[in-house]
C-alpha cells in the first residue's frame, strides 16, 4: 500500500504510518497483532480481514448526543469557503488517515462524502465532483471501496421511511437518490453495495400497512438491482440487519428475518447479508450466531466490526475489543469459506470524550489487533481439529446406514416412525460436552 499525504496541509500531523511492532511494544500507534504480511493458512493477514474505515463514524462523527453537543472538533470542517469545500478537505483527512493507518478499504454513505444540495440535481452534481477526486485518490492511496450505500434516514423527509414510506413521492426521492448512490459506487469500483433500512419499518402499526410496506420494499430493491445489473455491477448486494432503533421495528429485524425476506420475494440470488455484531446484540444475538446463520443459508457477505455495551439498550457502536467475541466470529468466518467481496468495515466510533486526534488511530488500531487475535485462534482451531472433530462425531449417525437415508431424503415419515419405534427406545443421552468445548476454546485463546 502507498504512503500517501494529500492536500497542503497535514491533518494529523506527527502520526506517521502505522507499524506492526509486536505484542511487546509499549507504543499505543502501533499494532500488537496485526501483521498485514504475515500467512494464517493459506492467506495473508490482510486478506483474510480485509479492513475498512467508516468514513461516517471516523469523519463526521463529532461526539454529539441527545443530551450533549459536539466535543470532537474537526479540523478538516474549518475554514471551508462552501459545503462542497470542506467535503473536500474532510476526504483530503480520510485518505491522510486510511493510508497511514494502512487499511485498504473504505465505505461511505452519499452524504458522508458530499453535502447535500437544494435539489436533487444539486446533490447529484456535489456528490459526482467528490466522486471525481476521490477516483484520482483512490489509484494514488491504493484505497479501495468495499462498499457504498445511500443515507435515505437522516433528512426529515425519510421520518416515515424510505421505500416504505406511505407517500409515493418520498419512495420516488428515495429512488433519485439511491440511484446516485449506485452510480458512484460503479464509478469507484465498489465491490459490494448496501441497504440498511434505517427507518424502513414502523412506530405504530395503527397506522401501518405492514404488507404494503415490505412489498414495496422489496419492489425498491429489486428494481435498484435491476438498475445497477444494467450498469455493469457486478459485485454484491448487501442487507444490514437491525431490530429496532430509530424505529420500534425494522422489518430487517435479524439475519433469519431478512432471509426469509428474501427468499419469498425471490431476491435471495442477488442479495447477502452485512452483519453487525452490535445489531446482532440488539436482536438478544450472539455475534457469531447471526453469521453462522447467514452462511448456513449460503448469504454470508460483509460484516460490520463493532461491539455494543451489554449494559446498555441502544446501538453504542464501540470499537471491538473482546478475543473471545472475535475469534468465535473468524471461526465462523472461515469455516463459511472467508470473505469474497466483502470485508470488516469499522462501523465504530470513537467516544465522546475521547477528543485526541490520535485517539481515532488508536481505536483503529486496537479493533484490528482484535481481530487479527480472533483470527490466528479460529486458525488454531481449524489446524488443531478438537472442536471440528468433535462436531463431525456429534452427527456421525447420520452418516450411514438409516441416518444417511434420512439425511437424503429417502425415508418416508412412517419409515422413520418405525425405526424410532424398534430400534432407539433408548437414544438421546450422549454428552454435548459444552464444557470441555469451552475449555478448549480458553485454551485456545490463551495461546495454550
Amino acid at each position: 500500500m502507498a504512503d500517501y499525504f494529500v492536500g497542503n496541509k497535514e491533518y494529523f500531523p506527527g502520526i506517521a504510518k502505522i507499524k506492526y511492532e509486536g505484542p511487546k511494544s509499549d507504543n499505543p500507534l502501533a499494532f500488537k497483532y496485526y501483521d498485514a504480511e504475515k500467512k494464517v493458512g493459506k492467506k495473508k493477514m490482510k486478506d483474510h480481514l480485509r479492513f475498512a474505515v467508516a468514513y461516517w463514524h471516523s469523519f463526521c462523527a463529532d461526539g454529539t448526543d441527545p443530551f450533549g453537543s459536539a466535543t470532537i472538533p474537526h479540523p478538516w470542517t474549518r475554514d471551508a469557503k462552501s459545503p462542497l469545500e470542506a467535503a473536500e478537505h474532510k476526504q483530503d483527512a480520510a485518505f491522510e488517515f486510511i493510508s497511514k493507518l494502512g487499511a485498504e478499504y473504505y465505505c461511505f454513505h452519499d452524504r458522508d462524502v458530499a453535502p447535500e444540495g437544494a435539489t436533487p440535481a444539486e446533490s447529484e452534481k456535489n456528490l459526482a465532483a467528490i466522486v471525481a477526486k476521490a477516483k484520482k485518490k483512490q489509484k494514488a492511496a491504493e484505497v479501495k471501496l468495499l462498499w457504498g450505500t445511500a443515507n435515505v434516514f437522516t433528512n426529515p423527509r425519510f421520518m416515515n421511511g424510505a421505500a416504505t414510506n406511505p407517500e409515493f413521492g418520498v419512495v420516488a426521492l428515495a429512488a433519485n437518490q439511491v440511484k446516485a448512490a449506485i452510480d458512484a459506487t460503479i464509478e469507484l469500483g465498489g465491490q459490494g453495495y448496501t441497504f440498511w433500512g434505517g427507518r424502513e419499518g414502523y412506530m405504530s402499526l395503527l397506522n401501518t400497512d405492514l404488507k404494503k410496506e415490505k412489498e414495496h420494499l422489496a419492489k425498491f430493491l429489486g428494481m435498484a438491482r435491476d438498475y445497477a445489473r444494467k450498469q455493469g455491477f457486478k459485485g454484491a448486494f448487501y442487507i444490514e440487519p437491525k431490530p429496532m432503533e430509530p424505529t420500534k421495528h425494522q422489518y430487517d429485524y435479524d439475519t433469519e428475518t431478512v432471509i426469509g425476506f428474501l427468499r419469498h420475494y425471490g431476491l435471495d440470488k442477488d442479495f447477502r447479508l452485512n452483519i453487525e455484531a452490535n445489531h446482532a446484540e440488539l436482536a438478544g444475538h450472539d455475534f457469531a450466531h447471526e453469521l453462522e446463520t447467514a452462511a448456513a443459508a449460503g448469504l454470508f457477505g460483509s460484516v460490520d466490526a463493532n461491539r455494543g455495551e451489554p449494559r446498555n439498550g441502544w446501538d453504542t457502536d464501540q470499537f471491538p475489543s473482546s478475543y473471545y467475541e472475535t475469534a468465535t466470529a473468524m471461526y465462523a468466518i472461515l469455516k463459511a469459506g472467508g470473505f469474497t467481496t466483502g470485508g470488516l468495515n469499522f462501523d465504530a466510533k470513537i467516544r465522546r470524550n475521547s477528543v485526541d486526534p490520535a485517539d481515532l488511530f488508536i481505536s483503529h488500531i486496537g479493533g484490528m489487533d482484535t481481530f487479527a487475535v480472533g483470527l490466528e485462534i479460529a486458525q488454531r482451531i481449524i489446524d488443531d481439529g478438537k472442536i471440528p472433530a468433535f462436531v463431525k462425531k456429534r452427527y456421525s449417525s447420520f452418516n450411514t446406514g438409516d441416518g444417511a437415508k434420512f439425511d437424503k431424503g429417502e425415508l418416508s415419515f412412517e419409515d422413520l416412525a418405525k425405526i424410532g419405534s424398534v430400534k432407539y427406545g433408548n437414544a438421546g443421552f450422549t454428552s454435548g460436552k459444552q464444557e470441555y468445548l469451552e475449555n478448549v476454546l480458553n485454551q485456545y485463546l490463551l495461546g495454550l
